[in-house]
């Protein structure tokens, strides 16, 4: 076996991947988009497996509630207040120090998405919302990157592997976002810990079978599992496409790309808390900022965050260098965008 290779050993010696299989693995580039419950886990697991590049991306920071489930945070993270991605990537580099690891700390939306996917070979779905897994499904379609789509609410998960311009894309399944108030969410329905990581280890598996060279090992299926009531079935989606009629397969619609579907308010899973996002992204001078604000509340400035707790009303404000914040204490987006505007700016 090859010196490089050895870390690796017993991976390779499944004799579905070997030598040739676990080679492609580490010459491949993989977008990760988010890094909460199942990003963590996916993360960590191509990681180990020796995916060459991983950009890691995600808008979010650490917090307490988070470390049920988002495997590679600590409450060290959660004092530091870190970005998820800076924290995730500071543990991955010490499991594999050979993998090229990026940390990205934005929110994605239309603006940023064909520079993020830009030279990757496959991108994959560790979001918690449908606008970013629609606007992921654009830029599939648009650039030819495979993706896949998972999501978890209880004890319950489903994954897909789309495979542009062969198999069913997201829209060709589900055409548009659900209605608000129509779906479960964690805040509704919580969210098991060993409900993410069957799950994420399904949409692994799929990721080392498509990067190691193998799509045809791909199953054009939509899997759902129930980890509490242990079972597992398969939905067949090989005649979806063909029989869908799907708007953005067939006649190359982008809705979500160019910027025609799309919020500037996210609420956001199970914080009772809303993102709001500037019109005009820039870099924040959080110093000057901080000044400005010392007689609103208590703020606290680390080189990824400036944070405000209000003195009244009860809100705390976590504002980005893009210009991003986070604004805790309610889920109306009404009320998040009037508070920006008053401590912010507009």
């Amino acid at each position: 076996m090859k010196p490089e290779l050895e870390r690796y050993s017993r991976q390779v010696l499944f004799s579905e991947l070997g030598e040739a299989g676990q080679t492609r693995l580490m010459q491949s580039s993989v977008l990760l988009c988010g890094c909460g419950a199942l990003g963590t886990v996916l993360a960590e697991t191509l990681v180990r497996a020796g995916v060459g590049q991983i950009k890691i991306v995600d808008r979010d920071f650490v917090e307490i509630s988070n470390l049920q489930r988002q495997v590679l945070f600590d409450e060290n993270d959660v004092a530091a207040k870190l970005p998820k991605a800076i924290a995730a990537v500071e543990k991955l580099k010490k499991i594999n120090s050979e993998v090229q690891i990026e940390a990205v700390v934005e929110d994605i939306d239309h603006t940023n998405i064909l520079r993020l996917a830009e030279n990757v070979d496959l991108i994959l779905d560790g979001t918690d919302n449908f606008e970013v897994r629609y606007l992921i499904n654009d830029v599939s379609l648009e650039l030819g990157i495979p993706w896949i789509y998972c999501g978890c609410i209880g004890s319950t998960g489903q994954t897909m592997t789309i495979l542009p311009g062969k198999s069913a894309c997201l829209r060709c399944l589900i055409d548009s976002a659900p209605e608000p108030g129509s779906t479960e969410t964690c805040d509704t329905a919580g969210i098991l810990g060993p409900t993410v990581n069957v799950i994420a280890s399904l949409e692994a598996v799929d990721a080392i079978k498509l990067l190691s060279g193998q799509v045809e090992q791909i199953k054009p299926v939509l899997t759902v599992v129930d980890v509490w009531e242990g079972s597992f079935r398969q939905m067949s989606l090989a005649d979806l496409r063909e029989k869908g009629g799907c708007k953005a397969c067939h006649q190359g619609e982008r809705i979500w790309l160019n910027g025609e579907q799309g919020s500037r308010t996210t609420r956001l899973c199970g914080r009772n808390a809303v993102q709001v996002s500037p019109a005009d992204k820039g870099k924040i001078a959080f110093e000057e900022l901080a000044l400005k604000l010392q007689n609103s509340g208590s703020v606290d400035v680390n080189p990824y965050l400036l944070r405000l707790n209000l003195k009244n009303p009860d809100y705390e404000i976590s504002l980005f260098r893009d210009g991003r914040a986070i604004i805790k204490g309610t889920d109306d987006p009404a009320v998040a965008k009037t508070i920006y505007a008053r401590y912010i700016g507009s």
